[in-house]
C-alpha cells in the first residue's frame, strides 16, 4: 500500500518476472543479446541510482524480488507474466514453473500466470490444461514474437489460436495478457504488431485482453482498436519509466489512453526487474499532465491514479481491497 497526502493507494503490479539469464542458462548468442537488450532498457530509462550491475540483472534472488516489491516497493499483489524463450535459454527464461514456486510460497502476495503457443498444436492444448490444473491460472501471458524452429512468430488471429482462446474461456482463464509493441533483440518488431488484438477481442468478448506496453510505438493503432473493443485494456509496463526520462511524452501517452479508453481500462505494471515499482509509483502519484496539454486531455485525477495503480487489476483478478483504499462509492457499498 502506498500512502500520500492522506490517500491510500492499493497497488497491484500486474507485470513482474523472476527470470534466469545467467551465463549457465544462456544457450546462444540470441539469449545473450536478449538479456543485454533488456538491460539497455533499464540503463537508459531509469534514474541512475536504480541501475543494477549486469551480473545482478542477469539473475537476481528471491530476496531481491520480495524486498523490491513488498518491503520497499509498496506492492500489495504482484502478477507474474512468463516469457519462455526456450530457443534462447536452456531451461527457459521466465517460466510459469519457476514463478509458480514463489507464488506457492507467498499465496497472499503473488499470482502466477501461464502461457501457450498455438504452434504446439494438440500437445500444447494438453499442456495448457496441465498448467491450469497445477497453478489454478487466472491469466496467461502471450509472446507472439517468440521463435519456434523456422517460425519467427504467430498471431492471435491464426486459426490454431482460436482453439487455445476457447480453452481459456472454458477453463475460466479470463485475463489474456499480450506483449504488443516494443521489440527486444533479436525478435521481430512486426511479430509484436497490435493489429491481431482486434480479431481476438471481437471473437471472445468474455475474455479480457490486456495489451502490455499499450502497443508502443503503435499507440494510435492500439487506441483505435481499444475504443471499439470494451474488453481491451492498456498495460503500462514499459510506458511507466518514460515518466522519468520523457515526462511530456509520458503525459501525451496517458492523455491519449484516457481519451480513447477511460480510467477503468488502464492498468499498472513495473516490468520488474527491468524497473523497480517504488520510484515509478512515487513519480506517478506526483505526476500531472502538462498544463498546455490539459485543454485536450484534461487532468489525471487522484481517483484515476488509484484505479490505474491497483483497483482495476483488483477487479480483473477478484482481489480484496481494504476499505481505506477503495473509492468513496465502493467503500459505501462495502460498508
Amino acid at each position: 500500500m502506498y500512502r500520500k497526502d492522506g490517500v491510500d493507494y492499493f497497488i497491484v503490479d500486474g507485470h513482474i518476472h523472476f527470470w534466469d539469464a545467467s551465463e549457465e542458462n544462456t544457450a546462444n548468442k540470441y539469449g545473450e543479446g536478449f538479456i543485454r537488450c533488456f538491460y539497455d532498457y533499464q540503463r537508459n530509462l531509469s534514474p541512475q541510482e536504480w541501475v543494477w550491475p549486469l551480473e545482478k540483472f542477469r539473475k537476481y534472488s528471491e530476496q531481491d524480488l520480495m524486498h523490491d516489491l513488498f518491503e520497499t516497493g509498496y506492492v500489495d499483489w504482484g502478477i507474474f507474466q512468463p516469457t519462455y524463450l526456450n530457443e534462447f535459454y536452456r531451461s527457459g527464461f521466465n517460466t510459469t514453473e519457476r514463478n509458480g514456486q514463489l507464488a506457492r510460497k507467498f499465496p497472499d502476495r503473488l499470482i502466477a500466470n501461464g502461457s501457450f503457443d498455438p504452434r504446439e498444436g494438440e500437445a500444447g492444448l494438453e499442456r495448457l490444461r496441465k498448467l491450469h490444473a497445477e497453478w489454478n491460472l487466472r491469466g496467461v501471458k502471450l509472446y507472439t514474437a517468440e521463435w519456434r524452429g523456422s517460425s519467427k512468430g504467430w498471431k492471435l488471429s491464426d486459426p490454431e489460436t482460436q482453439d487455445y482462446l476457447a480453452l481459456c474461456q472454458e477453463l475460466g482463464i479470463r485475463n489474456i495478457h499480450v506483449h504488443k509493441g516494443p521489440t527486444i533483440w533479436p525478435l521481430n518488431r512486426d511479430a509484436f504488431d497490435v493489429a491481431d488484438i482486434d480479431h481476438a477481442a471481437s471473437a471472445f468478448p468474455g475474455l479480457n485482453f490486456v495489451v502490455e506496453h499499450s502497443g508502443l510505438p503503435r499507440l494510435d493503432d492500439f487506441c483505435w482498436i481499444a475504443t471499439q473493443e470494451p474488453n481491451v485494456y492498456a498495460g503500462l509496463s514499459v510506458v511507466m519509466p518514460f515518466i522519468h526520462s520523457r515526462p511530456r511524452y509520458f503525459g501525451q501517452i496517458i492523455g491519449e489512453l484516457l481519451y480513447w479508453l477511460d480510467e477503468d481500462r488502464i492498468v499498472f505494471g513495473s516490468d520488474y526487474a527491468i524497473w523497480s515499482p517504488k520510484w515509478l509509483i512515487e513519480k506517478f502519484v506526483d505526476f500531472q499532465i502538462p498544463e498546455d496539454l490539459q485543454s485536450e486531455y484534461g487532468v489525471l485525477t487522484t481517483d484515476a491514479k488509484r484505479k490505474i495503480l491497483g483497483l482495476n487489476h483488483a477487479r480483473l483478478y477478484d482481489l480484496k481491497v481494504p476499505g481505506s483504499a477503495q473509492l468513496p462509492a465502493a467503500a459505501a457499498v462495502a460498508a
